[in-house]
């Protein structure tokens, strides 16, 4: 049983002290010729209270409340952007190393225990935390997805995947075909495919959801490491390059790849990806403390340097509700908020 740790309001500042309690940040746009210049966006930062904090994927809930993983501590966090308190929950396996993330539609928190090989829920009612033990094989697992019943997850060192029935718990595990392949993303596509990132081998891998068999797409360049996913609404899946210092796009349609160069070149390490309404392309440039917001449209980028530099976002969520990217800016013990929608009315037309 899970227990409450600690509340508390957040009152710490970057730059700016709001009335809120909260550091605001105009970000300047980093000049270059790859740059469209624009009025700048505003990050707003939010320090977490635990030292040492080490936030690794964030998830909204259904009232706007962030969830995030503290991986570092092993403590689930929930915070709330109107007041900036933080409530902590201690995972039930001490040492757990809570890390992917989702919240499901009916509000149930899923979390991957990725140092103790199980699955956890967290009731936001009550702030109980249930555990599913998984196959000893599945020693690590990495990133949850949620489809339906269902949550598909994969376990990287492992060189597996699985999905777990949330009504029953019980686990299936798959092995993926190429040895030392780092299962890493996972996301799905609006047919219904489910697609994961071989971080350790220049491969996407494509799952049947009705028999968990997986076939693999390799990419053009041996040297490419796909690390993060991220499905258009036309199921173009778009993948971060991280040893690369790409932003890459694999049609499945018709087959076709398109790779574009980050703003840092190959010092970016993108990492982190999410794809906003309008179509953008959102992503972290790991290597540079930046996120860059790109349109396939125009293929123009803009890069907004982070304020608080070390970050390194591993994950964002998107709160399309509320016109919100959430980033859990790891290594500096905050969460990041982009207002995406309003960040798009000052930058003018397209």
């Amino acid at each position: 049983m899970a227990h409450l740790a600690r509340h508390r309001v957040i009152a710490g500042a970057v730059v700016v002290l709001t009335r809120g309690g909260l550091a605001v940040v105009a970000l300047a746009i980093t000049g270059a010729a790859s740059v469209r210049m624009t009025a700048p966006t505003t990050v707003i930062e939010y320090p977490l209270p635990r030292p040492n904090a080490f936030p690794h994927d964030p998830a909204v809930g259904l009232d706007g409340a962030v969830w995030y993983t503290d991986q570092a501590n092993s403590y689930i966090g929930r915070l709330d952007p109107v007041t900036g308190k933080v409530t902590d929950f201690a995972t039930p396996t001490p040492k757990s190393g809570p890390h992917g993330m989702v919240v499901a539609p009916t509000g149930g928190v899923w979390y991957t225990a990725n140092a103790a090989g199980r699955i956890g829920r967290l009731d936001p009612a009550t702030g109980h935390i249930r555990e599913i033990v998984l196959p000893a094989a599945a020693r690590d697992p990495h990133t949850p997805l949620l489809v339906g019943a269902k949550l598909w997850f994969t376990v990287q060192q492992a060189d597996l995947y699985g999905v777990v029935d949330t009504v029953t718990g019980r686990a299936t595990i798959y092995h993926v075909p190429t040895p030392r392949g780092l299962p890493y993303g996972i996301v799905s596509a609006p047919d219904g495919t489910i697609w994961i990132a071989l971080f350790g081998t220049n491969a996407l891998g494509r799952i049947d959801s009705g028999t968990g068999a997986l076939h693999e797409v390799r990419l053009p360049d041996a040297g490419a490491r796909p690390r993060r996913l991220a499905v258009d609404t036309q199921g173009r899946v778009w993948y971060t390059d991280y040893t690369r210092g790409k932003l890459g796009m694999y049609d499945p349609a018709s087959g076709k790849m398109t790779e574009y160069a980050c703003p840092d070149g190959e010092r970016a390490a993108p990492y982190g990806v999410a794809i906003t309404p309008d179509g953008r392309i959102w992503y972290d440039e790991s290597g540079s403390s930046r996120i860059v917001a790109f349109d396939p449209r125009t293929t123009r980028t803009q890069a907004y340097d982070l304020p608080t530099k070390g970050a390194v976002v591993r994950n964002m969520s998107l709160d399309t509700s509320r016109g919100r990217l959430w980033l859990a800016l790891s290594g500096t013990g905050r969460l990041g908020r982009i207002d995406y929608a309003a960040e798009k009315l000052a930058a003018g037309s397209r």
